[in-house]
């Protein structure tokens, strides 16, 4: 392979403006990342390490292996909404006992640990990256249940939490329960669906009712212990496989259920040396102009992802608005689709189709990187059937079996974000940059398009036209699709797995790629109809 030349003059006005707008970004992410890891609060926080326990993070930490990385996921879930940013959950990646495992840990500082429809949603995508990619899931369980006023939110959809845990069993990824706490009503299903159980003495408590509802439903008179304490499901209901006298000897047990389960990756090893990227990751910072309208060379952002900055690229003189090529991360193969001019035209799409099949062929996860307004309209391109080729980049997109990971850098927009995999094509993880925006058009485009529809329509019943009404319209509309194409807004809802610092994008792609390779990297020759 060649490696790339960069062309980035960082000493460049532009490259000052252009950084020190993505760090200001990062300041205001870094906030809000800090409201989920204050969970409910210092007083919460302080009132719950007097319990003798530690907060979700500091048992996480003390379950992976140390100096080994985390790889949290969505954790500004629920950010812009009513619920505490986190949605009183910690879920993500974390090596234990040298096993890549899927880790959900509730945040008992929140409400309780009680479950919300962020909860939820979340929980579900930590059950999806289990799944697709084959991971043993590690339950750190605290929690009172549904959230009571929410419980219309919670209640019907919450079952497919329980039917994700023994859908797992039955596909032989293990699933291991450490229990901390209160483990009540929906919550004490996590530990009686798991296939390994860990109880803490005189800590854990888990019940399908606890006392009060007991006596207001039998009349019985009863106590946490004798109800649902560990030693009661030890030694009488056998619901607690494992005795531990404290947390820190659960999570020890914890690790050494995982260094019994004799688990295999099935992926292909990557290679053990490789070169480091030839230019500094530091310079990330500044490659995505402040004005997401100015185009940037995706070439730059790949020179500073990829071992030894090596970058073969397929078909560089066709379709030259879409970059793609051949490289290697953190020792694994990966073909990258990386947006240059932010258009997708015909050609561009038929280079995608043809090198999705190619990598699909040669099993090789895709990586794309995106920066694209859509794809091309106007009366040239349809007839020239942008519409046809369109399709064929998402046909080959919707039905391409390698794994995929998305990269939103500046622009998403329509069906480009489609082409490009967005969160409805399944990547196996999709991450976003600070400078990211996605959206069905650009908030002038969008509110233009209403304005000229409104103008069309009162010219079509004879009434006059509103100027001053259509200028307060536009700017509202796009102040609100403003609003909702940044990447903390689409985060809080969960269309992507984080919004991560530019300079850590190596290495959370080398993280992401590795837990891949603990399923099968396998291809597809079977796509759907293409039309020509």
């Amino acid at each position: 392979m060649t490696a790339l030349q960069s062309a980035l003059d960082t000493a460049s006005e532009e490259f000052a403006v252009a950084k020190e707008a993505m760090i200001t970004k990062l300041g205001e992410v870094e906030a809000e990342y800090d409201k989920a890891i204050g969970g409910g609060g210092p007083d919460k926080v302080e009132r719950h390490r007097k319990r003798g326990k530690m907060t979700a993070r500091e048992r996480i930490e003390l379950l992976i292996d140390e100096d080994s990385a985390f790889l949290e996921l969505c954790p500004l879930a629920a950010w812009g909404s009513d619920f505490q940013v986190g949605a009183s959950l910690v879920i993500g990646i974390g090596v234990v006992s040298g096993v890549e495992c899927l880790i959900v840990a509730n945040d008992p500082t929140v409400k309780g640990g009680t479950s919300n429809p962020w909860t939820l949603k979340k929980s579900f995508r930590a059950n999806e990256v289990a799944f697709q990619n084959r991971l043993p899931v590690i339950s750190l369980v605290e929690s009172g249940g549904a959230d009571l006023p929410t419980q219309k939110e919670v209640f019907i959809p919450g079952g497919q939490m329980f039917r994700d845990l023994t859908r797992a069993s039955a596909l032989g990824i293990p699933t291991i329960s450490l229990v901390f706490g209160n483990s009540t009503a929906g919550g004490a299903y996590i530990p009686g669906m798991s296939d390994h159980v860990v109880m803490i003495k005189e800590q854990s408590k888990v019940f399908l009712g606890g006392p009060p509802l007991v006596k207001m439903a039998t009349g019985e008179e009863s106590d946490d212990e004798s109800l649902g304490g560990a030693d009661m499901h030890a030694r009488t209901s056998g619901l607690a496989d494992y005795y531990a006298l404290d947390e820190q000897d659960a999570i020890r047990i914890g690790r050494d259920i995982v260094s019994r389960l004799n688990w295999k990756k099935k992926g292909p090893e990557p290679k053990t040396e490789y070169a480091e990227p030839l230019y500094e990751t530091e310079d990330l910072l500044g490659v995505v102009p402040s004005d997401l309208k100015i185009p940037f060379d995706p070439r730059e952002v790949i020179a500073r992802l990829v071992d030894g900055s090596e970058f073969d690229e397929f078909k560089p003189l066709y379709g030259s608005s879409l970059v793609t090529g051949w490289a290697q991360l953190h020792g694994y193969p990966v073909g990258i689709l990386a947006n240059a001019r932010g258009i997708l035209f015909s050609e561009e799409s038929q280079k995608a189709t043809q090198f999705i099949q190619l990598a699909n062929r040669s099993n090789t996860p895709l990586l794309f990187l995106h920066n694209t307004t859509g794809y091309m309209v106007g009366r040239e391109y349809e007839q020239n059937g942008i519409i046809k080729h369109g399709s064929m980049m998402i046909n080959a997109v919707s039905n391409s079996k390698v794994p995929h990971i998305s990269l939103l850098m500046g622009a998403s927009y329509g069906a480009g974000h489609y082409g490009m995999c967005g969160r409805a094509y399944e990547p196996r993880f999709l991450f976003a940059w600070p400078s990211a925006k996605s959206a069905v058009m650009g908030p002038q485009q969008l509110a233009g398009v209403i304005s000229l529809v409104m103008r069309a329509a009162a010219e079509a019943k004879g009434r006059p036209f509103d100027e001053e009404a259509d200028k307060g319209m536009r700017a509202m509309v796009e102040a609100q699709i403003e609003a909702e194409s940044l990447p903390m807004f689409l985060s809080g809802r969960l269309f992507d797995d984080g919004v991560i610092d530019p300079r850590d994008t190596r290495t959370i792609l080398g993280l992401c790629l590795s837990a891949i390779h603990t399923n099968e990297v396998e291809g597809t020759a079977n796509f759907g109809v293409f039309r020509m």
